[in-house]
């Protein structure tokens, strides 16, 4: 049964994968925004953001990672949004295949586009200044909290992919994943907030996962925030994948 999961996942990858690389634009599109984004803070707002720390490009990276992560999922909720539309799943559903896979396939999917994604950012962050001394188990660590925080994420989007009525509504549910970084850490330390604002700021799941980050990075103490990043990620991760399961089979019922 696992030989069968996997090599039908491999082969629905395969398809999704062939999509993406006809449709450049779509990575295209993702990182724009964030790029955008990372301009606009370091060159205009940069000088007037007491952050604390010498490079602010360094400082705001973690966020901006997090920020290309949300951009890039709404197209995973899109892509199966026209799937489901145009009749794909049916076809599928009456060949011998295993059913998980066809969203496994997507959200893997996912996952190396975001990858890609998250590689020009950095790369354009290397440009505006951004250097690290954090050493390979340091990155890794980094690339693992990432790949976490993607597949968390993804898995949010395949439920409004599955249940949307519409394209738009589809892709629209990742508008608030997009804005949550700028009430954290991401951009500012929470201190600099006022009382409830850096309440929230201070306990929702960006703000640990951008200081784990951004101490990986700087070679800081993690301290307790790295289990906080990761207990956040699990725990989203597994409510997401136990919702789309659910509305998944409800679909195809």
């Amino acid at each position: 049964m696992t030989t069968h999961f996997l090599g039908d996942t491999t082969v629905l990858l395969g398809r999704s994968l062939r999509h993406i690389t006809r449709s450049v634009d779509t990575i295209i599109t993702t990182t724009v925004m964030p790029i955008a984004f990372m301009l606009l803070f370091v060159y205009v707002f940069g000088g007037a953001i007491s952050s604390g720390s010498d490079s602010y490009v360094s400082y705001l990276l973690p966020g901006i990672l997090l920020i290309t992560i949300a951009s890039g999922i709404a197209y995973t909720a899109f892509r199966l949004f026209l799937d489901m539309s145009s009749g794909i799943f049916e076809r599928f559903q009456s060949m011998p295949i295993a059913r998980a896979s066809v969203l496994w396939a997507h959200v893997l999917t996912s996952l190396v586009a975001n990858l890609v994604s998250l590689v020009v950012v950095v790369l354009v962050a290397l440009v505006m200044g951004f250097r690290s001394g954090a050493g390979p188990l340091a990155w890794l660590a980094v690339l693992g909290i990432l790949v976490l925080f993607t597949l968390a994420l993804t898995w949010i989007a395949v439920i409004p992919g599955l249940r949307a009525t519409t394209a738009d509504g589809a892709s629209a549910f990742s508008y608030p994943l997009i804005f949550l970084p700028f009430i954290s850490s991401a951009f500012v330390p929470t201190k600099t907030m006022p009382g409830p604002v850096r309440a929230f700021a201070e306990h929702q799941p960006v703000t640990s996962i951008v200081n784990t980050i951004r101490d990986l990075l700087t070679q800081q103490p993690v301290g307790t925030d790295i289990w906080i990043a990761l207990g956040w990620c699990v725990a989203i991760l597994a409510i997401a994948y136990a919702g789309a399961m659910a509305a998944y089979r409800r679909k195809i019922s």
